[in-house]
């Protein structure tokens, strides 16, 4: 899977979005390519954090996962919900679930889990990380024998 960058613009994240669940469904239905079954994201600059915020609506916060791992950021969130009538007299014709699953990546360089602040409040999940300058590759010189 292809994980945009949060911190680089060359590409805007809808088209990251697009372009991934494309290749997602490459060779299944070509009707469910869109953005309608994921959860949205805003990213902004502030002064000397960036805060990713990420719409999340109907999700409890132990529904929500952060996990970061080699510069991989993933924000997923299941939520599973039954109601259940346990009367034992009842014949049901129809019995209705719902079942909500999202999972977002985000390429995040230089920056540790202790980095990040994370909370979720009336449907929106805020991630905040410290604003950081690009670090200079470091140029390493090979000796020529």
């Amino acid at each position: 899977m292809l994980a945009p960058s949060l911190f680089e613009s060359s590409r805007p994240l809808y088209m990251d979005r697009f372009f991934d669940k494309a290749f997602e469904n490459f060779f299944s239905d070509f009707s469910n390519v869109g953005f309608s079954d994921n959860f949205h994201t805003d990213l902004i600059e502030k002064d000397g954090e960036y805060v990713l915020e990420a719409e999340l609506p109907g999700f409890d916060k132990k529904d929500i996962s952060i996990d970061l791992k080699q510069d991989i950021l993933t924000i997923s969130a299941v939520h599973d919900e039954e109601s259940e009538d346990k009367k034992d007299d009842k014949k049901y014709l129809r019995r209705e679930r719902r079942y909500q699953s999202y999972q977002r990546s985000f390429r995040v360089p230089n920056v540790a889990p202790e980095d990040i602040d994370a909370s979720y409040e009336k449907g929106i999940l805020e991630l905040k990380f410290p604003k950081k300058d690009p670090a200079e590759p470091e140029i390493k010189k090979i000796e020529v024998k």
